[in-house]
């Protein structure tokens, strides 16, 4: 089942650019703070913890990218040792990502609810929109609208809009879902994805039909 289009390349984006930068972003916050205030003994301490779960993570994705649902178990074991870390928010979303895949919508919804609860906007954020459309299939689009109206990242405003059209278009409210649809093609700063492109297309076609039809 594939309910994520659009943000896919945000949340790759995202573990990109924490693969290339987290780590000695984090370590050279501690690295920073033990210099401050002297603390040499406890900056080691914390550098090397931040270096351990940086690797644990790695080994666990890999993990679960071989082992699909039989990993499972093993990321959840990590998110709880990593709990109110980065990492634990990023291993959600993986982890809610392979739930959905394996038809598993309640662990998927559980999982981005509690990401979205995080500390790290922008996570959170991702994780909001994805958890409204695991609430559309779980057919609870009401509930995923209101998810959608609390992500107030502006960089975020395509992937809302697009998603709020899928979540319309499931309650059979196509003109509203063509506005939503477009209202994200007018936030992408020209950079409108093949499936939105394709879901405006669907609705533009089949807009005269249903005006014609109304008219008789």
């Amino acid at each position: 089942m594939e309910i994520y289009n659009t943000e896919e390349q945000q949340a790759e984006a995202i573990k990109a650019w924490w693969k290339e930068n987290g780590k000695a972003i984090l370590l050279g916050a501690v690295l920073g703070l033990g210099g401050m205030f002297g603390w040499r003994a406890w900056n080691e301490h914390q550098a090397g913890q931040m270096e351990a779960g940086a690797e644990a993570y790695t080994a666990i994705i890999k993990q679960l990218e071989l082992q699909n649902e039989k990993a499972f178990p093993v990321v959840d074991a990590f998110i709880k040792d990593q709990a109110g870390s980065v990492y634990a928010d990023l291993a959600g979303l993986q982890l809610a990502a392979a739930a959905v895949k394996a038809g598993k919508l309640d662990l998927a919804a559980s999982e981005l609810q509690r990401v979205s609860e995080g500390k790290n906007d922008n996570i959170k954020s991702l994780a909001t929109v994805r958890l409204a459309r695991v609430l559309g299939e779980q057919g609870k689009a009401v509930d995923g609208m209101k998810k959608l109206d609390s992500v107030k990242d502006s960089a975020y405003a395509a992937m809302v809009a697009e998603a709020r059209g899928d979540l319309l278009l499931k309650q059979g409210e196509r003109d509203k879902a063509r506005a939503a649809y477009q209202q994200a093609a007018d936030k992408a700063d020209g950079k409108v994805n093949p499936e939105l492109q394709m879901k405006l297309d669907e609705l533009m076609t089949l807009a005269p039909a249903t005006e014609e039809k109304t008219n008789a």
